[in-house]
C-alpha cells in the first residue's frame, strides 16, 4: 500500500535536502554516510529532476525567491515542506512499478498538488528497512513564487497567492491522502485505506523506536551467540506492541465490555470510555494510551463488533450458533460451507505433455514435466480437500460465483470513479467560478464594455463555460467545496474496499480457474485408464 507522510522544516541550507536524496545518510542519526577517505558516498541508485526552479539548481533558486518576496528570513520560518510517497513493496513484484515509473507518478503528483512552488522530486527504489519498498520524495519551498488554482482543502485567499506559503492542514493531508490513493487506484497498485486509519498505528516515533530497539537487541544478541549462549528474545517490542498483544488477547474471548475489562484487568491493563472513546492505561503509565493511538483495531466500535462475532461462536448449551456472514458455495441445503483464503501453495495448470512433445520438447524436458504435473496433481487434490469442495460441480459454481463477484466488483467500481470524476469536475468549476465572477461583475460597470471584455477575454470565456455547466446540470445553488470533498473521500474509502473486493475476486477466480483445469485434466487421465484396462481385459 502507498503511504504518504509530511515534514516540515526549518533548515535555511536548501542544498543540505539535495544532499540527504544523493548521498548516503545513517538511517537512525540522519547524518551523512562517509568512507575511509572521509568523503560523502553517493547513492547507487536514484532518480532526481526538479520543478519551477529555471536553470538554476534547487538551493539557489529558493534563495533568490525568498529574497525577492522578503520571506523565510526568520530563524523560526518554515523553510521547506518534504512529503515521502511510499509505495507498498509488492508493487515491484505483483505490479511491475518501476523506479522510473514511480518518479513520473511523483512528478505529475507535485505538478498536481504544489503548483507555483519550487521543488525536488526523488525516487529511491529501496526504504529505510530495505523492504524494497520504492518511494518517492517531493521537498517544496514553502514560499509560493506562482499564483494557483484553489485546491478543495485551500480555505484562505493566502493559499493561492504568489508570495504567500504554503500550508500543511489537517484538511490538506486528507486530501493529499485520498489524491494518493486514487492515484494507486488509477495505477493499479495495491493500496490501503489513508482516510479512516489504519488497524495497527504506527507512529513515527514508534517505528523508530522499534528500529533503534531491534538493532540494539539483535547485537546483544550477537554477543551471546559469540559465547554459545541462546537469546531469549529476538524480537524487539515496544511497550504499546505488548499493549496491543494484550488487548487483542481479551478480545479473542470476550463477549461483552464487561468481560473484556475484567480479563485485561488480570493482565495489569484498565480499560475505560469517555465521550464514546476508549483507552487503555498500563501499571507504568500514569497516563492512558488512547485507542486512536494503538488503532482502529482497539476503538470502541472494532471492540464492540468482536464481541457479537464471538457471541456468535460461543457454544451455549451444546449449541454452536450459525454464523451468518460466514461464506457459503452457494444456495441449496446439505452444502458445505467453503472459505477460500490466500493460498501460497496454490496449484499451478498442468502442462500438456502430448502438446509440448508435438512441438518439438524432448525427454529431458517430458521427464520434469512428468514430476511437476505429479506435484501439481497433488496440491489440487490438497485445495479441494481444505475448501470442502467434494465434486466438479461444486467448483464450476464457486468458479461462477467468483467471476459474477468479480464483474460486481468491477461495476461498482465504475459507478464510484464516474461520481468521484463528476466531484471533481465540479470543485473545478466551483473554483474557475468563484476566481472568474470578479471579471464578469467588472463587464457590468466597464465604460467601454467591447475593449473591456477584449482585454479579459479567458476569464470571461472560462466564466461563462462554468455558468453553462452549472445551469446543464440544473444547479441554482452551488454545493459547498468542503461538502464535495468530504463525499469524495468517503467515495474513495468505498472504491478502496471495492478495489481489494476485485483483486480478491480476480485472484479467487484465477486460482479456481487452474484447479477446474487440471481436476478435468486429471479426470480425463482416470477415463484413458480405465478404457485401457477394459480393453486389456
Amino acid at each position: 500500500m502507498a503511504t504518504i507522510k509530511h515534514i516540515s522544516s526549518k533548515n535555511a541550507d536548501y542544498a543540505a535536502a539535495e544532499a540527504y536524496l544523493t548521498f548516503e545518510h545513517d538511517e537512525f542519526t540522519m547524518k551523512p554516510t562517509l568512507d575511509e577517505a572521509g568523503r560523502l558516498i553517493p547513492r547507487q541508485d536514484y532518480r532526481l529532476d526538479t520543478l519551477n526552479c529555471g536553470d538554476e539548481d534547487f538551493a539557489l533558486s529558493c534563495i533568490r525567491a525568498n529574497l525577492r518576496y522578503g520571506k523565510n528570513s526568520k530563524r523560526e520560518d518554515i523553510k521547506s515542506h518534504h512529503y515521502i510517497i511510499s509505495f507498498d513493496p509488492r508493487d515491484a513484484a505483483d505490479n511491475v512499478l518501476t523506479v522510473d515509473q514511480a518518479q513520473a507518478l511523483g512528478l505529475a503528483y507535485c505538478k498536481e498538488h504544489f503548483p507555483g512552488h519550487q521543488a525536488l522530486v526523488c525516487t529511491h527504489p529501496d526504504g529505510h528497512n530495505h523492504s524494497s519498498n520504492i518511494h518517492v520524495h517531493i521537498v517544496i519551498n514553502s514560499l509560493r513564487i506562482a499564483e494557483v488554482e484553489r485546491k478543495p482543502y485551500m480555505d484562505r485567499a493566502s493559499d493561492t497567492r504568489a508570495g504567500d506559503k504554503h500550508r500543511c492542514t489537517a484538511a490538506a493531508m486528507r486530501y493529499f491522502r485520498s489524491e494518493v490513493m486514487e492515484m494507486c487506484h488509477r495505477e493499479g497498485l495495491y493500496q490501503i485505506d489513508l482516510l479512516n486509519g489504519s488497524k495497527n498505528k504506527v507512529t513515527e516515533r514508534e517505528y523508530w523506536a522499534k528500529r533503534k530497539g531491534q538493532a540494539k537487541l539483535d547485537k546483544e544478541n550477537a554477543a551471546l551467540l559469540a559465547e554459545g549462549i541462546t537469546p531469549r528474545q529476538t524480537k524487539f517490542e515496544t511497550d504499546k506492541d505488548h499493549l496491543r498483544q494484550t488487548i487483542r488477547k481479551a478480545l479473542s474471548t470476550a463477549v461483552s465490555f464487561d468481560e473484556f475489562a475484567t480479563l485485561l484487568l488480570r493482565e495489569g491493563v484498565t480499560v475505560k470510555e469517555s465521550r464514546g472513546r476508549l483507552s487503555y492505561l498500563t501499571p507504568d503509565r500514569t497516563k492512558p494510551i488512547t485507542a486512536r493511538k494503538l488503532g482502529t483495531d482497539f476503538d470502541k466500535a472494532a471492540v464492540l463488533a468482536v464481541f457479537q462475532q464471538n457471541a456468535l461462536h460461543r457454544p451455549e448449551k451444546g449449541v454452536v450458533k450459525h454464523n451468518p456472514h460466514a461464506p457459503t458455495q452457494g444456495a441449496g441445503y446439505g452444502r458445505k460451507p467453503v472459505q477460500i483464503t490466500p493460498n501460497p501453495d496454490s496449484p499451478q495448470r498442468l502442462v500438456d505433455i502430448a502438446a509440448k512433445r508435438a512441438e518439438g520438447k524432448g525427454i529431458g524436458y517430458e521427464r520434469w514435466a512428468k514430476t511437476f504435473n505429479l506435484k501439481q496433481m497433488a496440491k489440487t487434490m490438497n485445495f479441494l480437500s481444505e475448501h470442502g469442495f467434494t465434486s466438479p460441480e461444486e467448483v464450476d459454481a464457486a468458479l461462477e460465483a467468483a467471476i459474477s463477484g468479480q464483474h460486481a466488483a468491477g461495476e461498482k467500481l465504475k459507478e464510484l470513479e464516474s461520481r468521484i470524476t463528476a466531484n471533481k469536475e465540479l470543485m473545478h468549476q466551483i473554483g474557475v467560478y468563484r476566481r472568474t465572477k470578479p471579471t464578469h461583475d467588472g463587464l457590468k460597470t466597464a465604460k467601454k464594455p467591447e475593449r473591456y471584455r477584449e482585454a479579459f477575454h479567458a476569464d470571461l470565456t472560462l466564466y461563462e463555460a462554468a455558468v453553462r455547466y452549472f445551469r446543464e446540470r440544473g444547479l441554482k445553488k452551488l454545493p459547498a467545496t468542503s461538502r464535495l470533498q468530504a463525499e469524495n473521500e468517503a467515495l474513495i474509502s468505498e472504491k478502496n474496499g471495492r478495489y481489494t473486493e476485485y483483486r480478491e475476486q480476480k485472484a479467487r477466480a484465477a486460482e479456481l480457474q487452474k484447479v477446474k483445469s487440471n481436476l478435468a485434466a486429471m479426470l480425463r487421465q482416470e477415463r484413458t485408464k480405465e478404457m485401457r484396462r477394459d480393453w486389456e481385459r
